[in-house]
Formats: C-alpha cells, structure tokens, sequence
C-alpha cells in the first residue's frame, strides 16, 4: 500500500490544531491576529499561481478580494445563506471573472497586463460604490450569527475557517506545481512565444491560471464582512491587498509553493505587528522597504536562500558516504 504523504499529514495536523486551539485559547486577539495571517497566507499563494507560476503579474488583487467580500454579503442579504455557500458562490463568481480577464486581455503582456487588472479592480469598486443593496458608499454593518456547535465563540470558527481555506490554497498551488500544467505555466513565463510554439495551448493555460488565481481570493474575501462586522467598498477595495499579495510571494519566492507561505507568515506578522505599535503609514513606509530590500538582495526569495544552503550540505554527506563505501 501507498504511504500517505507527509505533506498531507501536516496539513490534517494543522488543521485539527487549529481547532484544538479555538477549545484551549479563550483571548480573541488571538484568532483575531491568526485569521490575518491565515488569510494573506492564502490570498499570497493566490496570487502565485497566476503572478509567480505563469508569470502574469497581478495588481488587482484588491479587486477580487473585494468582489468576493460582496458577493458573499450579497447572498447573505438575500436568502441568509450559510458562509460555506457564501464562499462558494464567491469562489464562482471570482473564477469567472478570472476567465474573463485571462481572455480578455489574451494578447496583453507585462506591465500592460499588470495595468489592466488595476482597471478592473477600479471598475469593481466603482459598481460596489453605486450597489445600495450592499449598502453602496456608506457601507453595511454585519450582524454575526450564533457560534456553531463545537465553538465558543464566532472569532474562533473563523480562524477554523480561514485555517481550511489556507490549507486548500496551498494544496491546490502544490497540485498544480506538479502536474503537467506547473510545466506549462512555467514555460509560459519563460518565453509565450516558445511555448506556443512548442505545442503548449498558451491561451487556454492562461486562462486556467486566471481563473483559479481570481477563485481562490475571492473564496479568501468572502469572510471579511463576518471577520470586520462591517463592510465597506474602501476597506474591502483596499490597495494593501494587492502590494502584499505581490510583496509576499517576491520575499519568499515564487518559484515554489512554500515561498507564498513563508513570505506571507512572516510579513503578515510584522504587518500585524506595526498595526498595533505605529500609524498606518508607517506600517506601508516598512512594507515597502521590505519589498525593495527582498527584490535586491533577495532576488529569489527566501525559499531558495534555504534551498542553496542546504544542497551543499546534501553533497558532502553524499561524498562522504561515497569515501566510506
């Protein structure tokens, strides 16, 4: 029989830790602090599937995040439906939105394609803006449900939550980085036009990475609304989802998926830090250190710092063995 995988089993582990520690914890800053670092772990691989592995850098993400806050708030208003629907419809309506950006913008590259999906995220705000249902401008005040049966409180089954939509992003980044589409996504940000010509359905491709790049952070925002008990367009729309969605993956590494992990795990948690201790624009003057210092002297990120200096320990202990036998 086939052993399971420790990549599995760490993800159970963690999962069921984070539900032992809703039972354990009884200080809600607590989950407060772990949903926001959940929550940029997974916006972060997010946006690696589409910005790191196929090399469509995204800007937008502000607007998927915030379209899928919406959305989520949307079907609530309208018939009260559970969060796992609310997410769902949000992960739907974020995928097809994706689709239509991957095919839109078909023969946009770099910066231009960087700059339209800016475009997009602005005119997503502005139908927010004048959409009185969800309380348009003035924005809508949230009213909690109950705590579910096995929680103490609401804060604690939303770190649940964010905590399995994390595991899930990172699960689907590193099923997709072994398959025959990491291959082709690769390839396509090595040279489009190689790869096109060397049999790999470049649009279609594109396409896939737009979508499942757009479902996964509209599927992260669609708990924000129950997470702030408010919502509004400038707070859901807010540009520092999209500067550390870029500026995590770049301090980890983009070249695989435990780079969005890292970078997301430590930034959130300087992020979160600097939101208690200084004003806001401070907390933006270090991100953006942050990000310039990783891009010049950390050019792969993190991720493959450590894979290069563990690889020469790798080749001694394999010489040595060699000299042994």
């Amino acid at each position: 029989m086939k052993r399971p995988s420790w990549f599995w089993i760490i993800c159970v582990a963690l999962l069921v830790l984070a539900y032992v520690s809703t039972r354990v914890i009884t200080n809600p800053f607590v989950f407060f602090t772990g949903e926001v670092v959940l929550q940029f772990i997974a916006l972060a691989t997010a946006w690696n599937i589409a910005g790191g592995y196929a090399g469509y850098v995204n800007f937008g993400t502000a607007g998927f995040f915030g379209i899928g806050a919406y959305i989520a708030v949307a079907v609530s208003q309208a018939w009260g439906a559970p969060i796992a629907v609310q997410i769902l419809c949000a992960t739907f309506v974020g995928g097809a939105l994706g689709l239509g950006v991957g095919y839109l913008s078909v023969r946009l590259r770099g910066i231009y394609y960087s700059i339209a999906t800016i475009a997009v995220a602005v005119i997503l705000e502005s139908v927010v803006v004048n959409w009185p249902y969800v309380g348009g401008a003035q924005g809508l005040s949230i009213v909690r449900p109950g705590p579910p049966t096995g929680f103490a409180n609401y804060n604690g089954f939303l770190f649940v939550v964010m905590a399995v939509l994390a595991v899930g992003a990172v699960a689907i980044a590193r099923g997709f980085e072994r398959s025959r589409f990491g291959r082709a996504f690769g390839a396509i940000r090595d040279n489009e036009a190689v790869a096109e010509a060397c049999g790999v359905p470049t649009l279609r491709t594109k396409c896939l990475a737009t979508a499942v790049s757009g479902a996964m952070m509209a599927a992260v925002g669609a708990p924000y609304a129950l997470y702030a008990s408010y919502i509004d367009p400038s707070a859901a729309f807010n540009m520092n989802y999209s500067l550390l969605a870029l500026a995590m993956p770049l301090l980890g590494g983009t070249i695989s998926w435990p780079g969005p992990v890292i970078g997301a795990f430590l930034l959130s948690l300087i992020e979160q830090g600097l939101t208690v201790t200084a004003s806001p624009e401070v907390n933006l003057l270090v991100v953006g250190l942050i990000l310039v210092g990783g891009v010049v002297f950390l050019p792969g990120g993190l991720y493959r710092l450590l894979i290069r200096r563990r690889r020469p320990r790798k080749e001694v202990q394999a010489a040595s063995r060699r000299r042994t036998v």
